[in-house]
């Protein structure tokens, strides 16, 4: 055998053994508990649907799954800190819109958003609906529309922070249909939902379930989803499509990530385990009880989905100048 072949012989078994090693791994994994780092505090809509995952991958894997809450710095310390975790599976990430807004805002992030974490699926969803005071005068978006454009710089809009989701998607409408809203933000939807059922903001685009009993009591009205088709939660709110403003969807949606380096098998493993979870009737019942839609798909699905939101929300971004807050 020459030395070229050799060399060649080497490395194809080198390539087997680590592929052996990987394919181990990858079915004795996890080996020890799991940590889930979720970027908000307890109790919110992000955090529950986390748990309810968590549960059944925890049986799943004989392992518990634990859900580490590392709030602040619009979610730079949580990603940050799995980021820089060991790439084996044992430290994963629940990332949201947040995480694609982050590359285009914030100059000087600590890791690098597409290098620094894997994807590997997409969890799930909540659609965004647009409410106003009921002091508003419009019941629907051509009402709004105008009532807006008659009126500049007179009417606002709440968000949950200087470059959440409803931060982008007012700004969105405003570039869409040419209006001129004033963004306020706030430090969460609680403060900002309270402000527009106050009557200090006139609009927010805002969570369905926590917003739904809103809608109900007559405390705010509602103009439209921000979705693409109508939610089975409230089949009577037309989207804003059907109303003539396209290219409009927001939601708050959640994924989970790993470190770079972490092995295509345990990927692929996690990625199966969540996608079966999220098949589950409980899982989905209970998820819908808080109007969350479950997801699932495969990592290269959700790596498309974070690649196109990041292109997407950059753009949203520099039309509007928008800075960090």
């Amino acid at each position: 055998m020459n030395r070229r072949n050799a060399l060649t012989a080497l490395g194809a078994v080198g390539l087997l053994s680590l592929t052996f090693s990987q394919s181990i791994r990858a079915q004795t994994y996890p080996t020890r508990p799991v940590r889930i780092v979720v970027p908000f505090p307890p109790g919110g809509t992000i955090d529950n649907t986390t748990r309810l995952l968590a549960a059944e991958l925890a049986k799943a894997w004989n392992q518990n799954a634990v859900v580490e809450n590392r709030p602040g710095a619009a979610t730079v310390i949580a990603v940050d800190s799995v980021a820089k975790s060991p790439p084996d599976g044992h430290v994963l990430a629940i990332v949201t819109g947040t995480f694609t807004v982050n590359e285009s805002l914030m100059p000087n992030l600590p890791y690098d958003s597409r290098r620094d974490l894997r994807p590997i699926v997409h969890v799930a969803k909540s659609d965004h609906v647009l409410v106003v005071h009921p002091s508003v005068a419009a019941d629907d978006l051509r009402q709004f529309v105008s009532l807006v454009k008659s009126n500049p710089d007179k009417y606002t809009f709440a968000s949950f922070g200087n470059g959440s989701s409803a931060h982008l998607a007012g700004e969105s409408l405003n570039m869409l249909a040419g209006l001129d809203m004033t963004h306020v933000p706030y430090k969460g939807q609680a403060p900002a939902l309270a402000d527009v059922i106050g009557g200090q903001v006139h609009a927010i685009f805002a969570n369905l379930p926590e917003t739904l009993p809103q809608i109900r009591a007559g405390k705010v009205k509602p103009i439209g989803m921000a979705a693409a088709q109508r939610s089975v939660h409230a089949p009577d709110i037309p989207t804003l499509a059907e109303q003539g403003v396209t290219g409009l969807e927001s939601s708050s949606w959640s994924g989970l990530m790993a470190p770079a380096g972490t092995p295509d098998l345990i990927i692929e493993r996690i990625n199966a385990d969540v996608n079966r979870a999220l098949e589950l009737r409980s899982l989905q019942d209970a998820f819908a009880k808080s109007g969350i839609v479950a997801l699932g798909g495969t990592p290269e699905a959700f790596g498309d989905f974070l690649n196109a939101e990041m292109s997407r929300q950059a753009a949203v971004i520099r039309k509007a100048g928008i800075k960090p807050g």
